[in-house]
């Protein structure tokens, strides 16, 4: 009788969102991402299970290496990665460092990005080291658990600093848009009047992270992208929205928060937000709400009140 072997065909990956001029991403490849709602998670991927993977590096050092050494691990044997990464942002590091892994690179230059092809070694050294750098990890002194790659991963962002030293006691149902750690999450629940909150953040390992920092059964997790999150009469919104995209800065990404804040709250319900000083939401803020107020306006940063 002829034996069925039970492992599953070796499959093809893309990691990120590499842009499409510079990378072949194979027909069929699976979708590996923290930040793609639903993707695939690289580090679950079994030892030698893929043929094939294209990476957009990210820019983190700490974070690059450890996606780099869990692309080489799931490779089968001989299997080829594609490692790509502008060249202000990590590409001039590259080489380097798959080269460190024990690979044999072959490199060219396009479109200021750095793209490296290598072939997985028959004996890869210092992956483990890279993915314990990388992995989650409780931060001294915070006690949060955190992991390089998320946003401000080992030291409380001052903006959300702020934001939680101005925070009104707030009662009813509410969400706090781009949670992170839950580091605003953890002050709104400091409320007993609060009934419920969701934490909402597009980043897989920040929201893992905030389900151990956030122990509050009032307190539920969504791994979503903000603006598309489907949430409605709210009592308030708490938000320390982001602005930047696959790195770049975008300017319309907190606007967009401050719109999807506003179609989530009820009438009368309260928007609390944090900015960079020279961010231009207040004419955003002026017409999606009612009345806007600033509470503080210090160290770069203000706070708006916002009531719809």
């Amino acid at each position: 009788m002829t034996q069925i072997d039970p492992s599953p065909p070796p499959r093809s990956a893309v990691y990120g969102s590499p842009p499409p001029d510079l990378a072949d991403v194979p027909e069929g490849a699976v979708q590996l991402s923290p930040l793609r709602p639903g993707a695939e998670t690289l580090e679950h991927l079994p030892d030698g299970t893929l043929s094939e993977i294209v990476v957009a590096a990210p820019p983190g050092a700490i974070e690059r290496r450890f996606v780099l050494a869990h692309a080489l691990r799931a490779l089968t044997p001989g299997g080829s990665l594609t490692a790509l990464a502008p060249k202000a942002k990590g590409g001039q590091r590259l080489r380097a460092e798959l080269e460190a892994f024990g690979c044999e690179v072959s490199e060219h230059f396009k479109a200021r990005h750095r793209i490296c092809a290598v072939r997985q070694p028959n004996a890869p050294h210092g992956l483990a080291e890279a993915i314990a750098a990388g992995s989650p990890v409780t931060l001294e002194g915070t006690c949060l658990r955190s992991q390089p790659g998320i946003f401000s991963w080992d030291r409380v962002d001052p903006g959300t600093s702020l934001l939680c030293r101005h925070l009104p006691p707030l009662a009813g149902q509410g969400a706090d848009l781009g949670a992170g750690l839950g580091i605003l999450s953890l002050t709104v629940l400091k409320s007993p009047r609060v009934e419920a909150l969701t934490l909402v953040e597009i980043d897989r390992r920040a929201v893992e992270a905030s389900k151990v920092n956030v122990v509050d059964q009032r307190a539920r997790f969504l791994w979503s992208d903000a603006r598309q999150a489907a949430l409605g009469d709210l009592d308030f919104v708490v938000s320390n929205p982001p602005f930047h995209a696959e790195g770049i800065e975008d300017r319309g990404l907190g606007q967009a928060f401050i719109v999807a804040a506003g179609r989530m709250l009820r009438r009368s319900g309260m928007l609390y937000l944090v900015a960079n000083r020279h961010m231009p939401y207040e004419e955003v803020l002026r017409a999606t709400f009612r009345t806007v107020t600033t509470l503080a306006d210090e160290a770069g940063y203000k706070i708006f009140e916002a009531r719809k």
